[in-house]
């Protein structure tokens, strides 16, 4: 069965290019984000994780932690780090873990239907479908998920922009509207009437009976 919003994300134990990670405990109270791909040195894979090295700092002022996820060993990693570096003008400072058993994309329900791998001599095509992000809160529960095909590489832009909008409205009656950044207006929830919105808001921007639109409250 597949992972849904809201439940409690898969935890493991894996070898690391950080050495070994049990994923509960390294969360710890911030956010993190999974980003899984199909194997090390291929084309795609290397422009996607050379903008999370980008997007470190990003990542940092959010209290995130990013893991990639290959099907390769931490030698390769390390290794493909430099290659990652190399095409990004930056480091790669975050962990990769080693799921050449598949262990936690499996777990995570991120292979392709027909899934059966070989154990040997692996292509890429073979786990095509390992291109998923999912954002965890720090109860670990998963927030948001996405995937992709392995000939499409994700918008880090989008994914920074869909932390922030969790971030925004966890344990919040606040939701974000199409194509909302911070500092947009926000969406208050039915949950609050008028005027129990307006005292916890302020002025409300009425478009209809049921879509209220308040100041960010940032």
């Amino acid at each position: 069965m597949s992972l849904r919003i809201n439940d409690t994300a898969p935890d493991f134990t894996a070898k690391s290019t950080e050495g070994e990670i049990s994923f509960h405990d390294w969360v710890g109270d911030g956010y993190a984000i999974i980003f899984s791909h199909p194997r090390d040195f291929t084309p795609v894979c290397t422009t996607e994780f050379g903008a999370v090295a980008q997007l470190a700092s990003e990542f940092e002022a959010r209290n995130t932690k990013v893991l990639g996820v290959s099907v390769d060993s931490v030698d390769d990693h390390l290794k493909w780090k430099n290659d990652i570096a190399q095409f990004a003008g930056a480091p790669a400072n975050f962990a990769i873990i080693d799921d050449s058993d598949l262990a936690v994309a499996k777990a995570y329900d991120m292979l392709p239907a027909e899934h059966y791998l070989p154990s040997e001599g692996r292509t890429p095509a073979d786990s095509a479908t390992v291109r998923s992000v999912f954002i965890i809160g720090p109860d670990k529960k998963v927030r948001l998920t996405m995937t992709y095909p392995m000939s499409i590489g994700r918008n880090f832009a989008e994914i920074v922009r869909a932390l922030d909008a969790v971030i925004k409205t966890d344990g919040a009656p606040l939701a974000t509207p199409a194509n909302w950044v911070p500092g947009q207006d926000v969406i208050v929830a039915l949950s609050l009437d008028d005027a129990a919105a307006e005292e916890k808001y302020g002025a409300l921007d009425k478009k209809l009976p049921y879509l209220r639109f308040a100041k960010d409250p940032a």
